[in-house]
């Protein structure tokens, strides 16, 4: 009976969580069409509804921990759910982010997500992705903000082990800027797929940053390090064992 409760309101939760994104979407845009502060704003309005809506509708509380950056950095981060990317982006002034291109052509987010210069890459083509996207990244130099990186390179559930992927390691030796690496436990409660939210406290941490300079080795091998050891710590703390039981 409670989990058929609880699917229920997560059921009611998602509707809605769409719906608004439509309405948001048509009622920023005048603005957004005519300046990125628009899109942005929109953007950010969005992310603060669906925390709002997810602590009253189905028990689900988020909090941000450590220090968002407000300059110029790369940001490397554990992605789990699409929870994750409000968060982080709700967090720093300008975040704009690395993205698959089949984003562009998704009603709402993919114009938006443009707007506020997110960089779509094309993931088929490992070389020429890591090519293009260093490419587009140059090109878009001028616009201020943090440009976030997933550098495992799609959404991971909590306990599956995944390789990091070589795009965050050109990217950091190519922008010459630090890097902000974040963990986060946002799985545990909303997953990758279905409708299912549990209730509980989801965390993003903002973790101290790896400064430039360092070698493509020696930065990946600490970004996997630090990364993976602060989300296993706040995956516990959520109480999720490595059985995936909670």
């Amino acid at each position: 009976m409670k989990f058929a409760v609880q699917w229920i309101r997560s059921l009611l939760f998602v509707g809605q969580m769409y719906l608004m994104m439509a309405m948001i979407g048509l009622l920023y845009f005048p603005w957004a069409v005519f300046s990125p502060k628009g899109a942005r704003a929109a953007c950010k309005a969005y992310c603060r509804w669906v925390r709002w809506t997810a602590r009253w509708m189905v028990g689900l509380r988020t909090e941000v921990r450590g220090t968002p950056p407000t300059g110029e950095v790369l940001i490397a981060a554990k992605h789990q759910s699409f929870l994750d990317i409000m968060l982080i982006f709700g967090a720093v002034p300008a975040g704009k982010f690395i993205m698959k291109r089949e984003l562009m052509y998704a009603p709402v987010i993919g114009q938006y997500a443009l707007r506020i210069g997110c960089v779509p890459v094309d993931r088929g083509k490992r070389s020429a992705a890591i090519k293009k996207m260093v490419a587009d990244v140059a090109k878009g130099a001028q616009l201020p903000g943090q440009l976030i990186i997933y550098p495992q390179g799609t959404r991971i559930a909590p306990g599956v082990v995944a390789p990091y992927k070589v795009g965050s390691g050109a990217l950091y030796g190519e922008l010459q800027q630090d890097c902000i690496p974040v963990a986060t436990n946002v799985g545990v409660f909303w997953p990758r797929k279905g409708i299912m939210r549990q209730p509980g406290t989801a965390v993003v941490e903002f973790l101290p940053p790896i400064k430039a300079g360092l070698d493509k080795a020696t930065y990946m091998a600490r970004l996997q390090n630090e990364i993976e050891t602060a989300s296993d710590a706040l995956m516990a703390e959520a109480g999720f064992d490595a059985d995936g039981i909670r």
